[in-house]
């Protein structure tokens, strides 16, 4: 009798005869929808990405960025625009094609993550992709908007990635490149605390996030630019919008202050400071309390399984922008890609979570489409901050349920990640 076990193809290796043409496919159709919001021109292209496009091709392209004081982003997204420039396309083209192309390098990094937690289910994985490509504010975004919320994104889900496979110092080199990209990519700094806490990544791996932002900087100061204000373009970013929300689904569509604003926004950001160091506190604290020998601990080193690491993900990329004050409706992007994520190792608990943020985070989308006919928002800005509220708390109570140690220790889907003193192999 032949072994039939020996001869079936590894769980990993699907038919790529099914897989290939499904993948190609589903590429097509993505792009296939973009295109038809390509035309559409958002507020913030004519105010903002316009006029930046047309600065760099009317300076020379690259010599532009010798002064980046034409824009209030961060020079790594202009590097990225002015290579673009010099291609035979329209600047609305040109600019949308960029968010575009990181579609799908996000599609990509979250088929790897769901992979290497769910080896058995690929089709899995190719869904979970699949629902990350197609999200309303993923699509709307970078087809619609032009926005590059995308690109950070794509850094930190790499990350992500990468500490789940245990390279720390490419990990950390991830964060910090989303980080130059954009200042939202602190949202999953709480994540990355926890993970340093609990021994998950050494100190010293922190100290490629810097170095990263540093080295980003490096082709702009050789064209000439101020670095005084290269490192100061974030402080200058805060300071730009004086609200309490900018159409975030956040606390604020709660309160109202009509006395001093200002007052309220530093009160708000020294809570939510005050609320995620609690929760990094009780996080660390869990997953230490383990004795060794425990099934929950390996050689007395915490467990951190992997759908522990994708959960604070989640939790951490929810949490922040809800507390934090002057929050634009985009800043939950990163929200929207994890807890679908979350949803696909979890889905008996988590299932209708990426609903609630879609609900949350897309409805406030439609305040800001400026395009005639202007569609009508489906809720009012409170009722979406109630929605995205119900879906913080149902991960945080799955986290929570998922981080108390049971008799049984973690389920066979759920390893643990421990570091060099597992006994685990590292996965490649």
């Amino acid at each position: 009798m032949p072994d039939t076990a020996a001869e079936a193809p590894h769980p990993r290796t699907a038919d790529p005869r099914v897989m290939v043409p499904a993948a190609c496919t589903m590429v097509v159709v993505a792009l296939s929808v973009r295109i038809l919001l390509l035309p559409d021109e958002s507020g913030d292209y004519v105010t903002f990405l316009e006029p930046w496009y047309w600065h760099i091709t009317s300076h020379g392209g690259f010599p532009a960025l010798a002064d980046p004081s034409f824009s209030d982003y961060n020079v790594p997204y202009l590097y990225l625009l002015t290579a673009l420039t010099y291609l035979p396309l329209s600047s609305l083209v040109t600019i949308k094609c960029l968010s575009m192309l990181f579609d799908l390098a996000l599609a990509y990094y979250t088929f790897r993550i769901v992979l290497l937690l769910r080896p058995a289910q690929r089709w899995t994985a190719f869904g979970a992709a699949a629902v990350v490509l197609f999200l309303p504010t993923v699509v709307a975004n970078s087809a619609w908007w032009g926005q590059c919320d995308v690109i950070y994104t794509v850094f930190l889900v790499g990350g992500i990635n990468h500490a789940l496979r245990r390279r720390p110092w490419v990990a950390c080199t991830l964060f910090g490149i989303a980080l130059a990209f954009k200042f939202q990519a602190v949202f999953l700094f709480p994540f990355l605390l926890v993970l340093v806490l609990v021994g998950r990544v050494p100190w010293r791996c922190l100290l490629a996030v810097p170095a990263a932002y540093l080295a980003l900087d490096v082709p702009a100061l050789a064209l000439g630019a101020d670095p005084v204000r290269l490192l100061t373009v974030y402080a200058r970013q805060t300071d730009t919008y004086h609200y309490l929300t900018l159409n975030a689904p956040s606390v604020y569509q709660f309160l109202s202050a009509p006395g001093d604003i200002d007052a309220v926004r530093s009160a708000g950001v020294l809570v939510a400071g005050v609320v995620v160091s609690l929760l990094v506190g009780l996080a660390v604290w869990s997953l230490r309390r383990g004795r060794p020998g425990a099934p929950d601990s390996v050689r007395g080193v915490p467990a951190l399984t992997d759908t522990r690491v994708v959960l604070l993900a989640t939790c951490s990329a929810i949490v922040v922008p809800f507390l934090l004050p002057s929050m634009h409706e985009r800043y939950f992007y990163a929200a929207d890609v994890l807890s679908v994520m979350a949803a696909f190792l979890l889905p008996r608990q988590l299932w209708y979570v990426p609903v609630l943020v879609q609900l949350a985070s897309f409805g406030s989308y439609l305040y800001c489409y400026c395009n005639t006919p202007k569609p009508t928002p489906y809720l009012t800005m409170p009722a979406h901050s109630a929605l995205m509220l119900l879906a913080l708390t149902t991960v945080l109570r799955t986290t929570v349920r998922e981080f108390r140690p049971g008799p049984e220790g973690p389920a066979p889907s759920h390893r643990p990640v421990v570091g060099r003193h597992s006994a685990e192999p590292a996965r490649t």
